[in-house]
């Protein structure tokens, strides 16, 4: 299957990686493509304003703190809004995966053209 150039459903994405824990941007766009094989290579300019349009909403809080390396960075916490958004988006997901599915599970009588 290609990779699609556009990642649909970011959000849901993100709020699923702080789901786990709480996370700096490139952490976050690391973890992503690791988690799904680099199906999802998400790039910095797609990343931050999804993160602000999430902290916008209160979905996410953003603090600074010093990481092992001793250097700080800006790392992001997922709030109780956030959680009950990513529940909310994780049902509608699994409603369309589940019909798509349906769908493509469907096979009576098919005859290619």
């Amino acid at each position: 299957m290609e990779k699609r150039k556009v990642i649909e459903h970011t959000g849901l994405l993100v709020l699923s990686l702080l789901a786990g824990e709480d996370m700096y941007g490139y952490q976050m766009i690391v973890e992503l493509a690791r988690r799904s094989d680099r199906t999802f290579d998400m790039r910095e300019g797609t990343l931050y304003p999804i993160l602000h349009g999430l902290e916008k909403d209160g979905a996410v809080e953003a603090y600074m703190q010093e990481s092992p390396t001793g250097r700080t960075r800006k790392y992001y916490h997922l709030t109780k809004k956030g959680a009950e958004r990513l529940r909310a988006e994780e049902t509608a997901w699994q409603t369309y995966a589940g019909a798509v599915n349906a769908v493509l599970r469907f096979d009576v009588g098919f005859s290619p053209a």
